[in-house]
Formats: C-alpha cells, sequence, structure tokens
C-alpha cells in the first residue's frame, strides 16, 4: 500500500475535510497547504499526483493521535523517516485508543481473522524472535473494517435520524 492510499483511506474513514487535515498537520508542529494534501489525495495516474513521503505520513499520524487522545507531557514524538506497516497499525491503535478485542471485532467487519498471537507479533519490536512483518493484507483489512465501524455507522445513523 501506498502512503497515498492509506492517507485517502483515513480521510475518507473519519470524514475529514482539508481544513482538519491542516490542523492535525499543525498539532504535529509541520505546516501543509490545502494545495500539498490536494495533491497527495489525487488518483495515481493524475499529472498533478504528489508523493506522501514516509516522514509527512508519520507526521500526519502523530497529529491524528493528537487529535484523538490529547497532547502528552514532555517532547513531541518524531516522526519516523521511514515507515513500515507495523508502526503505522501502531499509530492507529494508539490513536484510536483500541486493544486487542476492539481489532479483533474490526477485523472480522472485514471478514479477516487474526489470531491473539498473530497480533500480538505485529506489535513487538523488529529486533524481537517473534516478531512478524504486517502485510499489505493485514493492514488494508483492518482499514477497511476501520471504514466499517467508524464511518459507515455513521452514515447508518443518519438514515435512522431520517426516518
Amino acid at each position: 500500500m501506498t502512503n497515498n492510499d492509506i492517507l485517502r483511506r483515513i480521510r475518507y474513514t473519519f470524514d475529514l475535510s482539508d481544513s482538519k487535515m491542516i490542523a492535525i498537520f499543525g498539532l504535529a508542529d509541520c505546516e501543509v497547504t490545502r494545495a500539498q494534501i490536494s495533491d497527495w489525495l489525487k488518483k495515481d495516474d493524475d499529472p498533478a499526483y504528489q508523493n506522501c513521503s514516509d516522514t509527512q505520513l508519520a507526521t500526519f499520524l502523530n497529529g491524528f493521535i493528537i487529535e484523538k487522545r490529547g497532547k502528552k507531557d514532555g517532547d513531541q514524538p518524531v516522526p519516523e523517516k521511514r515507515l513500515s506497516n507495523n508502526i503505522i497499525f501502531r499509530k492507529l491503535r494508539i490513536a484510536l485508543n483500541l486493544k486487542d478485542e476492539d481489532i479483533f471485532k474490526i477485523m472480522d467487519l472485514a471478514d479477516f481473522s487474526i489470531s491473539k498471537p498473530e497480533l500480538s507479533a505485529l506489535f513487538r519490536k523488529a529486533g524481537h524472535k517473534h516478531y512478524r512483518k504486517c502485510k499489505d493484507q493485514i493492514l488494508r483489512k483492518f482499514l477497511k473494517g476501520m471504514q466499517l465501524k467508524y464511518r459507515d455507522n455513521v452514515e447508518k445513523r443518519k438514515e435512522f435520524e431520517w426516518q
């Protein structure tokens, strides 16, 4: 998965406007323009498409954590220069304050099952003997489950309000 695709999916899932995305980057002490965000969100074949770097996505995810959980005491976390799916998954878990059971439910929404040992292996340090690399399929299913939990439920609630 590309960083741009992950950014698009998070934006869609949480219905983030350009202004909100700029504010989230701002929470992580990074200034971005509406044009930059627009270029990152374009389709891959669009001539104005710009690659979202690992550092830029890490900065956004750090801001997303602050948006959802509040600013922690002390220094701001430094955005990683190199992101892996494991780090992205961990940052989303932190931002949404998800426990293992919550992740299992989200994965079930996307018709994907993962065992407790497999899940814990994804969140271990890279040098640990039980560390497991998070493949694109797992991250993709997690993002799909997040969409079903956080976005589609909101749309269903809106439908019921009209009735």
